[in-house]
């Protein structure tokens, strides 16, 4: 099964670069702990024809999230932090402008009030921590904490981050590479990439967009074009910098393997994170309220995006088992777990797309793909 799995996903894999819809991508899965797929395909940057390897690394901007999630659910399974203290009782600032009972839950779930960044944010402030944590915690919140659900698709990064330093003393890069990448194995995931890396970086593209959907002011407040973009993200400074909900910088196999914990129960080769119960507790229902920003109703664990029924909101691409959780990126990454099937999957690429139809994208195409192998 293995083989077979590895042959039909390098096959599509190909098939999507030589089509087009891909500029250079890379799967990845394991199965039972085990390291089952591992496939790279394409070039790291349009026209060029330096090939993508395994090793590769992508900036894949959201899925960031769910590694950043599981940094702070470390401290909570230490009894250091509690999903239902509000932030402010970590972080006083935070509870300015009528924030003080924003919880930590409210965080991890996009209901803190506060999706929006702050004005005048360049590329100089995202670069830098202080002030962006700074300019979060003044911010006044759009609605009361706790009352909707508005996804936070840059902020969320600086208000975990910052709650895992004021509880841990380190910073979230740290913390990630200390307590969660090293004693995993994990040697391809960075919050910032350090000065002296050798591994190569894929270059992003988009798709050209003709006509462009018109977006309101409220949108444009949450995730402003002008930091938004792959000229940003392809940057020296900001892949430097550290920004917790939108810039890690990874290959499939680390994501892979991220999510290899959860889908074996908090155990990977032999060293416990989590105990089953936490993992109970990460992707239970949070809520699937209507989402503002993203203008649906979505299936939402503490700081993951769930599986489960389409009509009731679950990812498509994490499946249909309401206990597979994991988070997506801008364009098309994604990582996720499936403990059904004690299955883990990595998807990461250079080719920012949108699909009118969710069933055309590359990452649900290999996520079916690979369930129906493994379900055989």
């Amino acid at each position: 099964m293995p083989m077979d799995l590895q042959s039909s996903i390098q096959e599509l894999a190909s098939e999507l670069v030589d089509s087009g819809a891909e500029i250079g991508l890379q799967v990845a899965a394991y199965l039972d702990g085990e390291l089952v797929l591992d496939v790279a395909a394409g070039v790291i940057a349009q026209g060029s024809t330096t090939p993508v390897t395994s090793d590769t690394l992508f900036l894949s901007w959201s899925t960031t999230k769910g590694f950043t999630a599981t940094c702070l659910h470390l401290l909570a399974e230490r009894g250091q932090i509690d999903y239902d203290k509000p932030i402010s009782y970590y972080w006083p600032e935070f509870g300015a402008h009528g924030k003080q009972h924003a919880t930590v839950n409210h965080a991890l779930t996009h209901r803190s009030g506060v999706p929006h960044m702050p004005e005048g944010v360049d590329l100089e402030m995202l670069c830098n921590w202080d002030a962006m944590a700074r300019a979060i915690a003044d911010l006044k919140p759009l609605w009361e904490p706790g009352t909707k659900v508005a996804y936070h698709a840059w902020t969320f990064g600086w208000i975990i981050g910052e709650l895992i330093r004021r509880v841990d003393g380190r910073p979230i890069s740290q913390f990630a590479q200390e307590e969660l990448c090293r004693p995993l194995g994990i040697d391809g995931f960075y919050m910032g990439i350090p000065n002296d890396l050798a591994t190569p970086i894929a270059t992003l593209s988009a798709e050209p967009v003709t006509n462009p959907a018109p977006t309101s002011a409220f949108l444009e407040s949450v995730m402003p074009a002008h930091i938004t973009n792959t000229q940003v993200a392809n940057t020296p400074a900001f892949q430097r910098a550290v920004s917790p909900g939108s810039n890690g910088i990874m290959n499939a196999r680390s994501i892979a393997r991220h999510y290899a914990l959860f889908a074996n129960g908090g155990v990977l080769d032999g060293v416990r994170l989590f105990s089953p119960e936490r993992i109970t507790m990460m992707n239970a229902l949070q809520t699937n309220n209507y989402d503002e920003t993203l203008g649906m109703a979505l299936r939402k664990g503490l700081g993951y995006m769930l599986g489960g029924p389409a009509e009731q909101g679950g990812n498509q691409i994490i499946g249909p088992s309401e206990r597979a959780f994991g988070h997506s990126g801008l364009g098309g990454s994604i990582g996720f777990a499936d403990p059904d099937r004690r299955l883990s999957v990595g998807i990461t690429k250079n080719y920012m797309r949108t699909w009118a139809d969710p069933k055309e994208a590359t990452a649900y195409k290999i996520a079916e793909r690979i369930r129906a192998i493994i379900d055989k």
